[in-house]
């Protein structure tokens, strides 16, 4: 089969499109003939050899991927050859084939097609353990979402409105901050002009949940932000690594800080993650209340493209990139 190798570290330019020999599912696992996969940010810091994938996970890029089963690996139930999927990955989803254990399928939803269903899996999953598992976010609540342009922010704000909070997101431009208003966010901020602390508070008091991509560079901002009880969910590093904590104002507002990625969980909390999300979040796509939000459709070939489209900002939603 082909797949995208990475020649070196550097930028996207070390992409390739190369021949490497097929994966086969092992105990547990499927095998995909892959429809798509997505961009992520942790996709650019692996490309650079800033992030390097698990143990015993593909060294292959690709973190989600949409396909139709072709191989079921010992043990596999509930599964049947030909079936039409979309699944998380630790890694392998730039490839013509993809190994994937059982747990982490979902089935392609209502009217969303096979290629497009790429878009779900990684945003579906992270969203949902993040800000519903974990920080329960419930009706009437006020959700923050940093970020409200990318492939996680415009599945956030879906699903936040959904589930009856008001929806305040952050963005770097009038034009992606009114998309966000055509999904529904009910409050929009452009980070370069406004202050979101001043702007939250002056709306609604401050935010219950706060789903934030930066990292260091936002923290006492974003606790400065929270309502009494309030819950930051720290997901992404893209404002560094290292910041200050105001551990008083923490206590002031009983307020929780929490980090989580989801590359590195093991197979069965995954498998937690992803049969929550079919139980619970996937009526809602298949309704077309949830949809997924594709900017970008590039040839798999052409990964490296993909990889600077993300890196420049200017795709409003998912890059997905087709196998065929």
């Amino acid at each position: 089969m082909y797949a995208i190798t990475i020649r070196e570290p550097g930028d996207p330019d070390v992409l390739e499109w190369a021949e490497v020999a097929d994966p086969r599912p092992g105990p547990g696992e499927v095998l995909l003939e892959v429809a798509a996969s997505a961009v992520n940010r942790a996709d650019l810091l692996q490309r650079q050899g800033h992030y390097p994938p698990p143990p015993g996970a593909s060294e292959t890029l690709g973190l989600e991927c949409s396909g139709t089963i072709v191989e079921l690996g010992e043990g596999v139930e509930g599964w049947h050859v030909g079936d039409e999927v979309c699944a998380l990955l630790s890694g392998g989803g730039y490839a013509e084939k993809a190994v994937v254990p059982a747990g982490q399928l979902l089935p392609v939803p209502g009217e969303v097609d096979l290629l497009t269903a790429a878009a779900l899996p990684e945003v579906a999953c992270t969203v949902w353990a993040n800000v519903v598992m974990h920080a329960k976010l419930t009706e009437g609540e006020v959700l923050l979402v940093h970020g409200g342009a990318g492939g996680i922010g415009t599945h956030a704000i879906q699903v936040g409105k959904a589930l009856g909070a008001t929806v305040a997101v952050t963005a770097g431009s009038p034009d992606r901050l009114e998309s966000c208003r055509q999904l529904g966010a009910d409050i929009t901020i452009n980070y370069k002009e406004q202050d979101f602390v001043e702007v939250l508070r002056g709306e609604t008091g401050g935010a219950n949940v706060i789903l934030d991509n930066m990292g260091a560079s936002y923290l006492g901002r974003n606790v400065d932000a929270l309502q009494q009880d309030g819950r930051l969910v720290i997901i992404g590093m893209q404002g560094g690594v290292k910041g200050e904590l105001n551990v008083g104002a923490l206590l002031g507002k009983r307020a929780s800080v929490f980090a989580a990625g989801l590359r590195f969980r093991p197979v069965e909390q995954k498998a937690a993650i992803v049969a929550d999300v079919r139980e619970r979040l996937w009526p809602l796509v298949h309704e077309g209340v949830v949809k997924p939000i594709v900017g970008q459709v590039v040839p798999m070939a052409e990964a490296a493209s993909a990889h600077r489209t993300l890196e420049e900002g200017s795709v409003f939603g998912k890059v997905l990139l087709a196998a065929k």
